[in-house]
């Protein structure tokens, strides 16, 4: 799924999707043409833009809307002055208000949901869980357990394949508990790829303490050039148990249909192929950006809509 989307470039630095003002805050676009093209232009390269080139232009705007909305949120969370985030974070829960109240919202990004939220009967709160996530991320910089970053995922990432059923109208109870275990792993997956960017840019860990004590690591490890192999060994810990929660979730490719299966099944695909990156790169996610080959990723795509019976 989408989860919090970001964008790397060559280098490996996250970017931001939208530009900042002189405070350092997240500009309100103009519009939403203009909105789309930020969010276009910053995702090229990602999972999400592959899987939205099979579907009709009416779905792919539906999605983009969400995706831009979820990028949206996280660059507030990431990028605005440190002072400004919960305020932001409000405005834009503010503007869930006016949007599921019937009045028109104030920022783009939120106005843009409109037409998605009416077509495909979107409920509020996956979006607002998005924002608390947001709002997690200013006072929460450690997780002891897995089990506590598992609750995180349950704000950050679960919130958007419930979101993405509404969107291919095949919302059920069964369906979004197989998504969470797929949104989860794809969490997990990207936290690994961004250990050195959360550490020390953003100032967070999302590495169980309880995995680093285990191995040990020492937080200054986060910062090195290049990855020790204690650290290693706790990055490829965290990896296995996304590959067996990609494996929990993958009968949800099974359970859809058309369009929405061939989506999906490119979500799981890239969680496979990125997997498979971080294992050819001995876990070593310190200093370089470690990327799926679109190969490998390809054939896992093909190879899980295959099983799941092209036809159907």
């Amino acid at each position: 799924m989408i989860c919090r989307g970001r964008a790397m470039n060559s280098g490996g630095r996250v970017r931001p999707c939208f530009t900042a003002g002189n405070g350092g805050n997240p500009v309100t676009v103009s519009s939403w043409q203009e909105c789309v093209q930020g969010v276009v232009s910053k995702a090229a390269g990602e999972n999400f833009p592959v899987a939205l080139r099979l579907l009709p232009r009416g779905r792919r705007d539906h999605l983009l809307a969400v995706y831009a909305f979820a990028r949206y949120v996280d660059d507030i969370g990431d990028e605005a002055e440190p002072a400004d985030r919960l305020r932001l974070l409000g405005d834009v829960d503010a503007d869930l208000d006016r949007l599921y109240a019937g009045t028109t919202p104030r920022l783009w990004p939120v106005r843009g949901l409109a037409e998605v939220v009416e077509a495909c009967s979107v409920p509020a709160e996956p979006f607002r869980r998005l924002v608390e996530a947001g709002r997690r991320d200013q006072t929460v910089t450690r997780y002891g357990t897995f089990d506590d970053l598992l609750g995180y995922c349950e704000l950050s990432a679960n919130p958007v394949g419930h979101i993405v059923l509404h969107v291919f109208g095949a919302a059920t109870a069964q369906r979004a508990a197989l998504a969470d275990h797929v949104c989860t792993a794809l969490q997990v997956i990207e936290h690994c790829q961004d250990v050195g960017e959360d550490y020390t840019r953003h100032g967070r860990v999302y590495l169980p303490g309880a995995d680093l004590r285990r191995f040990g690591c020492a937080e200054d490890d986060l910062a090195r050039a290049s990855t020790p192999a204690r650290l290693r060994r706790v990055v490829a810990l965290q990896v296995s148990r996304a590959l067996r929660l990609l494996e929990h979730g993958r009968p949800l490719v099974a359970s859809l249909t058309g369009q929405a299966r061939l989506a999906v099944a490119g979500y799981v695909a890239g969680g496979l192929a990125t997997a498979a990156a971080l294992e050819r790169a001995a876990y070593d996610v310190l200093g370089r950006a470690v990327r799926p080959r679109r190969g490998r990723l390809l054939a896992a795509w093909l190879g899980l809509v295959t099983a799941a019976g092209v036809g159907r």
